[in-house]
Order: structure tokens, then C-alpha cells, then sequence
């Protein structure tokens, strides 16, 4: 596993425990020599991961459209910047350069991002951990509802048990790392997308 595809929220959120989490993995990520790549903002808890990683000597890319580098919110200090024109392409390049991906707490864009991804996987057009960085049970009433979703058939039970729950960061990745090792055949095909 050489890069993990961060969703997360362009706020901080309003307990600091938020903010001290996405330190916490910025450095751990930097520490394992883990590529970050994110929505290249600068600001909220995409801000702390993306300096977290970098004090560390590690390297973060960022991906995001011109639209809100427009609004200034791109980081200036990223190993790589790349600048898109639509959300589309900005969530096509970040699925490239991924082999895995972490939900943080966030708002509708990481929402949206997070169940992308997952649908992805379930259509087969990528094969690719996904997790929940379960900071404060942040993720728990999502969770439910995803249950809920089983529960009334409409999301299968494998679908369901395959997505990684951690509330630990050194756990978290632990946990990503051990399902790619076990799944290593990824593939994408953007294409089919």
C-alpha cells in the first residue's frame, strides 16, 4: 500500500478531538511513507492532515478543481498540485492514484466522495480498501444506516462487512493494509465510469 485517498471535511468540526485525529494520521502516514492524496485544500481538517503529513517529511497530492483555487483555498505547499476543471475529475484522479481510502469527519462532499467509492467497488470498476476513521463515533449513525440498508435488502452483507471501521490511526492502517494484502488484484478502468 503505497497511497491513501483522504476525504474529510474543509471545516474543523467543533470539537478539537477532530483536528487532533487528522494530525495523528498526517504523521503516521508520513512515518510509514504513505502517500496522502486529498482534495488539496488548505483549509479545515484537509488543511491539518495535508501540514501533518508534510512536517513529517512526507508527501501529499492534491487534486482539486479551479473553481475553488479560485476561492483560494488550494495549498500552496503540496509535493504535487494538480488542478482540474470539474468534482468528476478531481474524484477519477484521486481514485487513480489511491490504492486505498479513509473517510474522516466531514460533511455532504465527504459523503458523497466516501459513497462513490463504495459503489464503485460494488459495480467491480475498482477493487480498493475503504475505511472509516471513526474519530469520536463520528461514523456510528452512517453505520446504522448502512445496516438499516442490509437489513431492507438493498445492500449485501459482504458489501457491508467489507468496509473497515477504526477508531485508532495505527489500527486503521493496520487494517487497510492487511485487506489490500489479501485483495491485491486492483484494477480500474475509468472507462466503465
Amino acid at each position: 500500500m503505497r497511497s491513501i485517498g483522504i476525504f474529510c471535511g474543509a471545516n474543523h468540526g467543533t470539537n478539537p478531538v477532530y483536528q487532533e485525529a487528522a494530525a495523528e494520521l498526517g504523521r503516521l502516514m508520513a512515518q510509514q511513507n504513505i502517500l496522502l492524496v486529498y482534495g488539496a485544500g488548505n483549509v479545515g481538517l484537509m488543511g491539518t492532515i495535508a501540514d501533518a503529513v508534510l512536517a513529517e517529511k512526507g508527501r501529499a497530492v492534491g487534486v482539486i478543481p479551479q473553481s475553488l483555487v479560485d476561492r483560494e483555498v488550494a495549498h500552496k505547499g503540496l509535493t504535487e498540485l494538480h488542478v482540474v476543471q470539474t468534482m468528476h475529475e478531481r474524484k477519477a484522479m484521486m481514485a487513480a492514484r489511491s490504492d486505498a481510502f479513509i473517510a474522516m469527519p466531514g460533511g455532504f462532499g465527504t459523503f458523497d466522495e466516501i459513497c462513490e467509492i463504495i459503489t464503485w467497488n460494488q459495480l467491480g470498476i475498482i477493487r480498493k480498501p475503504v475505511a472509516f476513521y471513526n474519530v469520536n463515533g463520528f461514523w456510528d449513525k452512517f453505520l446504522d444506516m448502512v445496516d438499516h440498508t442490509v437489513a431492507e435488502g438493498f445492500v449485501k452483507y459482504d458489501q457491508r462487512e467489507n468496509l473497515i471501521v477504526e477508531s485508532v490511526p495505527e489500527v486503521l492502517l493496520q487494517k487497510i493494509r492487511s485487506y489490500a494484502d489479501a485483495t491485491s488484484d486492483y484494477w480500474i478502468d475509468f472507462k466503465r465510469i
